[in-house]
Formats: structure tokens, C-alpha cells, sequence
């Protein structure tokens, strides 16, 4: 025989569990600050966070929450969950750091943040209808872990799914690129250069005509099109024509559906370059595509209300920018990425003062109001979900 599920609150009832999150998650604070600080300190790269995920996962196994770590086939993965309630709400922790520039993207912050919320959220899940699943996500950076993880099934009977990143700025309706990758390689047939040139295939001509190509085929797209990368080899000696030549590029645009496109025409021009020169090329993609960010308005909404009452600055309109792999959850899933600003616009992801900014008092106040943002979001969507008033 199962019980019978706990009444929704009424709105009285709800403000005073949302006060109640607030003072949970503040008194985690020295908790919360020293994961972040743990994970920002030892920076690990994506599919290699094994410390980062095991303090996430264990300081949620300590109060309380059923961890599965490693978790969907990837060993820096895991899920925490609490709460028995019919409406799941996902909360996604990044940890990887980026190469040579460490926590540059503050995502020591976005870790803490998700695992404050789900503190926070804990004692009340029943109380509220909720089951809160916290989703460790390993390779934001480079390797797509969100969507490795979404074909997984690690979103599966989600009804929303949030996170916070940090920024120069304070955005709630967060919009991205949709993001693709590229690896080129050409090969051809060495010879010498003066003795024998007609016999030899050059693959590095071979990628100097392709980026020819590109760089002609710039003038005729769209403005929000991007497309852009690196020469990582193309012989290594002036006297031997090179046979083999490499690139990894990245193409952007403002929608999936565009990026699809983008790829074809992008992908014509390196062709192009085998063509002219006698070579073969092989083009593969590294990762999935990262899709472009669609902000769910209802919850957009929500986390507005309380962002305003946490006192946080004026949020500002501004269209897609930067990729996140959380744009793949976001198209089947209703999704917030609200993005929180810890630098002032003195300096921004990805570069070095960014990281330093990081662990700034600025960044820890935002750690803290992130993480009750995100409780109280949710709180008010179980709220809605369950017969409520959104907003209450």
C-alpha cells in the first residue's frame, strides 16, 4: 500500500519554505565556498574531473542523496537524487576546467551552486512534490558531456532541468550559438621539391586552397555565422613536399537547423581542396554538435522574480553568444541557464583574470545567490506543476 502524496503548500505556506531554502543554503556557505574553492584549485580537464565529481557526489552522499557515480557510461558522471515527489527537476553541475587557463570559465562556481541548491531543496522535496536530480556533467568545454549524457537517458522524465554561469554581465534569458566541430586531414604524396615535384601530392596546398575557399565563401553568410580554426600540421620541412596536413575548426550559428547547413557548404570548401591538388581528405566530427540555448519562458519568468528579490543587478537584453552543451538539453527539456556576473565586465570567460575573478568575494556572493535562485525556481515550478500559482 503507498501513501498517499503530501498536499501542495499554499502560498503562504510556499514563501515560508522558500525563507526557510535560503536560511539552509546560507547555512552552508562555508561548505559551499570550499567546494568551490576545492575544484577551483585543482583544475581537471573534460572526461578527467575525477576529484571535482567525487567532492560534488560525496557531499551530496553525506546529507542524504542516493548517488550512482560514475553515472550513463562516463566515469566523471554522476547523478545525486532526494525527494519522492512527481515533479523532477534536474539541476546540472559543470566542473571541467579549461587547458593552461585553469577555472577560467568559473565552473568551480556553477558545481557549488547546483549542489547549494540541492542542499537547499533537500529537507522540503516532499513538502513541495518534488524529486530533485542532481546531474554531474563532466566536458562543457570540449567533448559535449551534456549531450553524451542526455542520449544516455540521464534526463529522462526530467520536467525541468537549470543551472547559473558566471559572467561579466547578469543575463536570464541566456541564448547561445549552436556550435559544430571539424577535424581535417589531407593526404597526399611526398617528394622532393626541386628533384621530382610532379610526382608529389601537396596536402598542405591542399588545406591553403580550402581556406581560401572559406575565407571567399565568408562574404556570402548570414552575419551570425562563424567559422573559424587551426593549422595543427602541414609538413615539417621545407625540403620535402608534405604529405599529410591537419586542422580542427569550428563552425557557429545562431540555430541547429542553421548549423547544419553551415557544415555542408563548410565542409565543400575542404573538398574543394582535395580536389585541386590530387589529395584525399577526411573530415570527422570530435563531439556531438552543441546546440543552440532556447530558454524556457515560464521559467525564465520565475527565475526573474527571484533574482530581483535576491537583489541581483539588472539583467540586460543581448542576443546568442558563446556554446553550451546544455543547449541539447534545453531542446527537450524546459530549460534556464541564467548567467551571473562576478566581474563587473572587467574581464570574461576565458581569460586568465576571469579565473582569478572566479574566487573573488563577488563570485562567492554569487555562488550563494545562484544557488538559492535556483532552489527557489524550482520550488515555484513544483508549486505551478502541482496546482499552485507560479510566482507565489
Amino acid at each position: 500500500m503507498t501513501s498517499a502524496p503530501a498536499p501542495t503548500p499554499g502560498p503562504a505556506a510556499l514563501t515560508a519554505v522558500k525563507d526557510a531554502v535560503r536560511q539552509h543554503i546560507n547555512g552552508k556557505e562555508p561548505v559551499l565556498t570550499d567546494l568551490s574553492r576545492r575544484i577551483h584549485g585543482r583544475p581537471e580537464t573534460a572526461f578527467t574531473e575525477t576529484k571535482a565529481a567525487s567532492w560534488c557526489a560525496g557531499l551530496l552522499r553525506e546529507h542524504g542523496f542516493e548517488v550512482t557515480a560514475p553515472a550513463h557510461g562516463l566515469d566523471t558522471a554522476f547523478t545525486a537524487t532526494t525527494g519522492t515527489g512527481p515533479v523532477t527537476v534536474a539541476i546540472a553541475c559543470e566542473y571541467d576546467a579549461l587547458p593552461d587557463l585553469g577555472h577560467a570559465c568559473g565552473h568551480n562556481l556553477i558545481a557549488a551552486a547546483g549542489v547549494g541548491a540541492a542542499l537547499g531543496l533537500a529537507p522540503y522535496a516532499t513538502e513541495l512534490g518534488l524529486t530533485v536530480r542532481v546531474v554531474g556533467t563532466p566536458a562543457e568545454e570540449r567533448g559535449a558531456g551534456k549531450a553524451l549524457l542526455l542520449e544516455a537517458g540521464a534526463f529522462d522524465g526530467v520536467d525541468a532541468a537549470m543551472m547559473v554561469h558566471p559572467c561579466p554581465f547578469e543575463m536570464s534569458d541566456f541564448r547561445s550559438f549552436a556550435l559544430g566541430t571539424l577535424s581535417v586531414t589531407y593526404t597526399g604524396r611526398t617528394a622532393h621539391p626541386s628533384l621530382n615535384p610532379h610526382e608529389g601530392r601537396n596536402a598542405a596546398d591542399a588545406l591553403t586552397v580550402a581556406q581560401v575557399a572559406l575565407g571567399l565563401l565568408r562574404q556570402q553568410l548570414p552575419p551570425q555565422w562563424r567559422v573559424h580554426g587551426v593549422t595543427t600540421s602541414a609538413g615539417s620541412a621545407p625540403n620535402a613536399i608534405p604529405d599529410r596536413a591537419t586542422a580542427e575548426y569550428e563552425i557557429r550559428a545562431e540555430a541547429a537547423e542553421d548549423l547544419r547547413e553551415l557544415r555542408e557548404r563548410v565542409e565543400a570548401c575542404f573538398r574543394a581542396g582535395a580536389l585541386a591538388t590530387g589529395c584525399e581528405v577526411t573530415l570527422e566530427r570530435p563531439e556531438p554538435d552543441y546546440l543552440d540555448f532556447r530558454g524556457d519562458p515560464g521559467l525564465i519568468a520565475l527565475w526573474s522574480a527571484n533574482a530581483r528579490a535576491l537583489g541581483r543587478p539588472e539583467p540586460v537584453e543581448r542576443g546568442p553568444f558563446a556554446c553550451t552543451d546544455m543547449g541539447n538539453v534545453s531542446h527537450v527539456v524546459p530549460a534556464i541557464h541564467p548567467v551571473l556576473d562576478i566581474s563587473g565586465g572587467a574581464c570574461g570567460p576565458h581569460e586568465p583574470e576571469f579565473a582569478e575573478a572566479a574566487v573573488s568575494p563577488r563570485a562567492m556572493q554569487a555562488l550563494l545567490d545562484g544557488a538559492v535562485g535556483l532552489a527557489w525556481t524550482a520550488a515555484d515550478f513544483a508549486y505551478a506543476r502541482n496546482g499552485g500559482a507560479a510566482g507565489a
